[in-house]
């Protein structure tokens, strides 16, 4: 399978660079003010973040357009410390007096909060004072790119999945969104982000005797402009994607049993976001964030001892390789962006923190993982880009099934259920392919997996080296409540796990 390659690239920029400019002088303006006001009512500490958010999506169903979204929207939330306590407020009105009434809320909220808090006041981690700028690269803005360029492209994708005999339905979409955000504290930092994430995907669903198979195409989404489409060659994928769905919904049912596992990075990406990613943000360990998807079975006592995994597994987060999803240069709390270690030769040696949680665990300074999804949310610890590292020996995808006597090969992700401490969990896929002695033998379906998170990393003893490693991610992680969403790359490489159970689904 062929799939997009990362394109993007980033960097920090000093501020006074004459290749990108801070966002206008309102939103500095309104930032400064808010600052001011929040100081003034008695905040010991505030930030301010003003958002400028464009985001479009364009839908294609079979011959036609189902869709089109092309959404703006602007404005700032002013986050303070008072007495020891949170308070936030947000408003659309990005004016200086709009500014200064979010910051008046938001210290009035507060003081309201302090009144009422039982624990510990809030201490945040030290961080540097920032005075940057950080771009996403890209050859082409996304949202330059003409509207009629964008359904040419989808619909001609389309009609390449429907000439594919058996294929009944086709579905095709771009997507892009652009952030410009300015962040600014108490403490000094001035930092201006201006942020291009872009994907696109396939779908064909094949129908027969009463029965209907889907297979679908989602090459990474990142962090990058139209470059990233053009790579993803819809049109060039797109019959590949409608005869697999044919012979998907051909396919035999699989036999339940013991099977050693063969997962491609577009399979294995979710099994790193659900057992591992979510497991070590340090909120969820702590018991600060369980209201949605739970806690963590990996406490802070378990620091530098616990197995997560067999030697071979190295997590390690790369929060500033260009074009992931959360390389954005900086968090929203102007923390700047790091690589850290979470799990090394098996064992977990690191956690996701944000300025509060950080001092938990004895750190000195966030690892920058706070982030809201719009101006008008409270920003939250999010998990950054938690990747496994390819495998230090040279190997392919092709030389580990070769190597493997009774397994499947799972390409795509599927549905999928987790405990609340993110142990016992079952995981499907999109399209599996049996392996018997060595060869593909036929694709099977209905395939669900089943395993305990240390148990399953434990039984891992094949990793693919770094030729075939893939950036897969999301754009719409859920935490928080009420609920925000969040984008993050979990790259990976084919890995195999030895004798997983293995359950038809029903």
């Amino acid at each position: 399978m062929r799939h997009g390659a990362a394109l993007a690239r980033g960097a920090v920029i000093p501020t006074g660079s004459r290749t990108l400019t801070l966002p206008d002088e309102q939103a500095n303006q309104a930032a400064e003010a808010a600052l001011a006001r929040a100081r003034h009512l008695g905040a010991t500490f505030a930030d301010v973040r003003v958002v400028q958010h464009r985001e479009q999506q364009v839908l294609a169903e079979d011959r036609r357009i189902e869709r089109m979204v092309d959404a703006e929207s602007a404005g700032l939330g002013v986050r303070v410390v008072v007495n020891g306590s949170w308070g936030f407020a947000a408003t659309a009105d990005a004016s200086l007096a709009g500014a200064e009434r979010a910051a008046a809320e938001a210290v009035e909220i507060g003081k309201a909060s302090a009144s009422l808090r039982q624990g510990p006041p809030v201490v945040l981690a030290p961080e540097p004072v920032h005075e940057a700028t950080f771009a996403t690269e890209r050859r082409t803005d996304p949202l330059d790119v003409p509207l009629a360029r964008k359904v040419e492209l989808l619909l001609a994708a389309n009609e390449a999945m429907l000439a594919v005999e058996g294929v009944r339905k086709a579905h095709a979409y771009i997507q892009a969104k652009r952030e410009r955000r300015t962040i600014a504290s108490s403490e000094g930092t001035r930092v201006a982000l201006d942020l291009v994430t872009t994907g696109c995907g396939l779908d064909a669903t094949a129908v027969d005797g009463g029965d209907a198979r889907s297979r679908k195409y989602e090459p990474p989404v990142l962090n990058g402009g139209w470059e990233v489409v053009e790579e993803a060659d819809l049109r060039g994928e797109a019959r590949r994607v409608g005869e697999e769905a044919v012979e998907k919904l051909h396919a035999p049912p699989v036999e339940s049993g013991e099977y050693d596992l063969i997962l491609l990075p577009s399979a294995l990406w979710l099994n790193i976001h659900e057992s591992v990613g979510h497991a070590t943000e340090l909120d969820r360990v702590l018991g600060m964030e369980e209201s949605l998807s739970g806690g963590s079975f990996a406490g802070l006592e378990q620091l530098g001892s616990l197995r997560y995994g067999s030697a071979l597994i190295n997590f390690r987060v790369l929060n500033t390789r260009p074009g992931l999803l959360a390389s954005t240069g900086f968090d929203d709390e102007g923390v700047a962006c790091q690589d850290w270690d979470i799990v090394s030769e098996g064992i977990l040696v690191g956690y996701t923190t944000n300025r509060e949680v950080a001092p938990a665990m004895g750190a000195e300074r966030s690892r920058g993982s706070c982030r809201a999804d719009s101006w008008a949310n409270i920003p939250i610890l999010r998990m950054p880009n938690v990747c496994l590292l390819p495998g230090r020996e040279r190997a392919t995808v092709e030389e580990i099934i070769a190597d493997t006597k009774r397994g499947i090969l799972i390409d795509g992700d599927g549905t999928f259920s987790i405990d609340s401490r993110r142990l016992n969990f079952q995981f499907g896929g999109d399209a599996f392919w049996l392996i018997r002695d060595g060869r593909r033998a036929g694709m099977v379906r209905d395939v669900t997996y089943q395993s305990i998170t240390p148990e399953f990393w434990g039984a891992c003893d094949a990793l693919a080296d770094e030729r075939e490693w893939q950036p897969f991610g999301t754009l719409n992680c859920g935490k928080g409540d009420p609920m925000q969403t969040a984008q993050m790359t979990q790259g990976c490489i084919p890995a195999r796990f030895r004798r997983i159970a293995v359950r038809r689904a029903e």
